[in-house]
């Protein structure tokens, strides 16, 4: 590969995984990231399998983009999506079934997620198969990164634990809002400005 493709995809990567990450900058999926992001493992679980779902259809309609007609490329790709999220809801179900329990019925709901469809329409419909793959991996990590920030913020306030380990002992009283809806929006709220704060910051210093 040459250095130039390698530069075209390192530019993939970067625009899908942070200046346009799905939480960050665009506020898309904010159903699944408010709901069960109550630990970080659950952040994980919800995360990893939007990157299985976002790969597996990206790879595919940017594969079949040629032969889908315009008329019908929604229909198509939602079912090449739930298509991807039956294989991944399946699976862990039968691998990591107390995880699966756990995210229940958000798992068959990343069907409607508009992380998944609108890099369907917007790159994979659009780009080739190894740019569509990089652009699924990392839209679905960054997607995972918000998740996994966000779930263990809340678990360490709303109870002292991270990934389950107890960080601060019996001493500590946990802020339980932080485990219930109200400490989603909280919590995503300082995300959302420390995110704006390092930006402005960055911004600066190139101007500088």
């Amino acid at each position: 590969m040459s250095d130039q493709a390698v530069s075209e995809q390192r530019k993939v990567f970067t625009d899908a995984f942070w200046v346009n990450n799905p939480i960050f900058a665009q506020m898309l999926g904010m159903c699944p990231t408010l709901a069960v992001t109550t630990n970080a493992i659950n952040g994980v679980g919800m995360g990893l399998a939007t990157v299985g779902v976002l790969v597996g259809s990206n790879v595919a309609i940017a594969t079949i983009r040629n032969v889908i007609p315009a008329e019908v490329r929604i229909p198509a790709y939602v079912v090449v999506i739930a298509a991807f999220v039956t294989i991944i809801d399946l699976s862990m179900n039968a691998f990591v079934h107390d995880l699966h329990k756990v995210l229940g019925i958000f798992i068959p709901l990343i069907v409607v997620n508009c992380i998944i469809l609108g890099r369907a329409e917007a790159f994979a419909s659009k780009n080739t198969v190894l740019s569509s793959l990089v652009d699924g991996v990392a839209s679905g990590l960054g997607f995972t990164l918000a998740l996994v920030l966000l779930g263990s913020l809340r678990e360490i306030l709303g109870s002292g634990h991270w990934f389950g380990m107890d960080l601060f002992g019996s001493s500590y009283h946990p802020m339980l809002v932080f485990v219930l809806p109200p400490g989603a929006f909280l919590v995503l709220g300082l995300i959302l400005a420390g995110v704006r704060w390092y930006e402005q910051q960055r911004k600066a210093v190139k101007q500088a």
